[in-house]
């Protein structure tokens, strides 16, 4: 049971860290070389709404799969350093998750309905900047996680 448990741990964290690494590294860079603003907007847009969509479910899943195991282990006091840090990593990601999707992602969905590129482009900047934030934790924790794994497996 504890290895399905950490599949579907793992499975969200590759799900939300790889969807943003592929987003920011490949993805973007991409559209700025073929799509014009308005383009690149609408289909930013429409990016976001399905990968949203899927990081919510990530979150649910890491949440109670995490939860699930540090019980397992017997609560936090009988959980190794690197359990703490990736609590604590993890809700700031998904603080910033939240402020993206209920105020960024919102206002963005609304600027680009209205057909304001200017302030929609200047929007999706702060979105991008977060994003680039939320994956340097993702990727920090993902690290984390393995060297404390190793440590707790050595």
């Amino acid at each position: 049971m504890l290895a399905l448990f950490k599949l579907f741990h793992l499975l969200s964290v590759l799900i939300w860290v790889g969807g943003m690494f592929f987003a920011y590294v490949m993805l973007r860079p991409a559209i700025v070389e073929i799509l014009e603003p308005s383009q690149r907007l609408r289909l930013w847009n429409s990016v976001f709404r399905r990968f949203f969509s899927w990081v919510w479910v990530s979150i649910g899943v890491l949440l109670a799969s995490g939860t699930y195991m540090i019980y397992l282990q017997g609560g936090m006091a009988h959980t190794g350093k690197h359990v703490h840090i990736m609590l604590a990593s993890g809700s700031v990601m998904m603080a910033i998750y939240g402020h993206v999707y209920f105020g960024l992602y919102r206002k963005l969905s609304r600027l680009v309905g209205i057909q304001n590129w200017k302030d929609a482009g200047e929007t999706l900047v702060k979105i991008r900047k977060l994003i680039a934030v939320n994956l340097a934790l993702g990727i920090f924790t993902i690290c984390v996680a393995l060297t404390g794994a190793i440590q707790v497996y050595s």
